[in-house]
């Protein structure tokens, strides 16, 4: 039976899916961004943010937690020295899915998973107000108002 074991075994065995899964980790705090399937990214979301939760806290043990699951002391560096930097105000959600489409190949879901604190293009991009885009036939200011309008007025009150 199944009973509580809801995560996605991406069709490996254990090792297999921890060494996917810690190398996917590290790529994406190398590159703050990777290109991948949709399962895979949603497996390596519960696999990443409880470390990089742990680098909010700058202690030996968790250092040596997050060494334990990485195996790259570069990695681990970058981590409690950069992102911790930016993710330190942030309650959690340190990743972003963004789907793509499908490959060609096969039909697979892609997607990208990038660090939420480092696409610059979102973080400088605020909803512009929107414009009014709809155009009637109507012009746009009354007819009183039209300079024509005015015109014979000013002219026949001289004349009276």
């Amino acid at each position: 039976m199944r009973h509580n074991k809801k995560f996605n075994h991406l069709s490996r065995k254990k090792a297999h899916r921890d060494a996917l899964l810690a190398n996917m980790t590290i790529s994406l705090i190398m590159h703050k961004r990777i290109f991948t399937t949709l399962a895979k990214a949603k497996a390596l979301r519960v696999y990443a943010e409880p470390l990089i939760n742990r680098a909010k806290e700058d202690t030996t043990p968790n250092r040596r937690l997050v060494f334990s699951h990485l195996q790259n002391k570069e990695a681990v560096t970058e981590l409690f020295r950069e992102i911790a930097k930016k993710i330190e105000n942030r309650p959690g959600g340190y990743t972003r899915i963004l789907k793509t489409g499908n490959r060609l190949g096969d039909n697979a879901k892609m997607c990208f998973i990038e660090l939420v604190d480092y696409n610059e293009l979102m973080l400088n991009d605020k909803p512009a107000k929107k414009t009014r885009t709809r155009r009637s036939r109507r012009t746009s200011k009354p007819a009183a108002e039209t300079p024509a309008a005015e015109t014979p007025a000013a002219e026949q009150a001289p004349e009276a």
